[in-house]
């Protein structure tokens, strides 16, 4: 493969790769202000259960809170974030990458090993 070929590949993996698509989800909207006292109770529930989560109540006593600490700033937040929060509680993951990002990773692992091989 000539010079100039190697080039053009090269190019077209740029182009490639900088056109995927951006990883991100839909965010719901806060919801209205006039959100009733029994949803508030629903979601601070919803919230504090994941937080008495063994794995969770660890980590958050690892970073220095306590649970009356944790419950005391969850019973700060404003109705609008801590209904956001309890509609995402299940979208909340662990550190890492996910499986997509993998994904990717390996794509691009697998194109830069296709180009030295061209190119080599």
């Amino acid at each position: 493969m000539s010079k100039r070929s190697s080039q053009l590949v090269a190019f077209v993996l740029v182009l490639a790769f900088a056109a995927l698509p951006v990883l991100a989800a839909p965010v719901p909207s806060k919801t209205a202000a006039d959100q009733s006292i029994d949803q508030r109770a629903a979601d601070l529930a919803l919230v504090r259960d994941v937080t008495a989560n063994e794995q969770v109540a660890k980590v958050l006593a690892d970073r220095g809170f306590t649970k009356d600490q944790v419950d005391q700033r969850l019973a700060q937040l404003s109705p609008q974030d801590l209904h956001q929060l309890a509609q995402n509680v299940n979208q909340m993951q662990a550190a890492g990458l996910t499986r997509q990002e993998w994904i990717w990773i390996g794509i691009g692992a697998l194109a830069a090993l296709i180009l030295v091989i061209a190119v080599g």
